[in-house]
């Protein structure tokens, strides 16, 4: 990437879940449907499209790397549109949400995603090798904004199918306190793999929500 170039940074990420249930989960989420988390805008559409996250907006995409195609522009194989749109201003949430820590990504080829990723500007920072899930699996994590991207994939290739959203991480201002109000639509925290953070699972499926999200204490400091 030039040296001139700017990360690209998410503008808006588009799920397939009715508004109200995430305000029945203690998000605040605008008459439009549209839930401001940190300085990215969450927008509710409903299920006529389908559940789970069905495709973002990107600003600062390298010219030319979304493909174009008859449902729309894909990287990679995840629907994508490019945005100049500017940051969104945060929103408070009763439920203690600040922000995106990051969005979880799954790909079964981990190097062609990669090289995607790499020609649109989406810079490798580190790589991790874990085998949590049984097979050995690949974690490689991106910047973009103040959101992290997290993508996971076997070691080896495993098909040549796309890649696609698998969920979020969310950063709370205080864990207890989000687990106090959720209530049994929220797991017991547990000590997080990133030293200081503890993490908890939010039951969404409880909710009536369509996306796997984690809630995460804040960075220690």
């Amino acid at each position: 990437m030039p040296e001139h170039a700017v990360s690209p940074t998410i503008d808006e990420i588009v799920i397939g879940d009715p508004p109200d249930a995430w305000r029945n989960a203690g998000f605040t989420v605008d008459p439009d449907g549209v839930c401001h988390i940190g300085t990215v805008r969450v927008r509710l559409v409903g299920r006529d499209q389908g559940p789970r996250i069905l495709s973002w907006s990107l600003r600062g995409l390298a010219a030319g790397t979304v493909e174009s195609g008859p449902d729309g522009g894909r990287l990679d194989g995840l629907a994508t549109t490019t945005s100049e749109d500017s940051l969104a201003e945060p929103a408070d949430h009763v439920n203690g949400t600040s922000s995106i820590d990051h969005v979880v990504l799954a790909t079964p080829d981990c190097d062609r995603t990669l090289a995607a990723f790499g020609a649109a500007g989406l810079a490798a920072r580190r790589t991790r090798h874990i085998d949590t899930y049984g097979a050995p699996m690949r974690q490689t994590f991106f910047r973009a904004g103040e959101v992290i991207l997290e993508l996971v994939g076997p070691e080896m290739p495993s098909g040549d199918g796309p890649a696609g959203f698998f969920g979020l991480a969310l950063t709370v201002a205080d864990l207890d306190a989000t687990g106090g109000y959720l209530g049994d639509g929220m797991s017991a925290p547990k000590d997080a793999v990133q030293p200081g953070r503890q993490i908890a699972t939010l039951r969404h499926r409880n909710l009536g929500m369509s996306v796997a999200i984690a809630l995460m204490s804040p960075e220690p400091g």
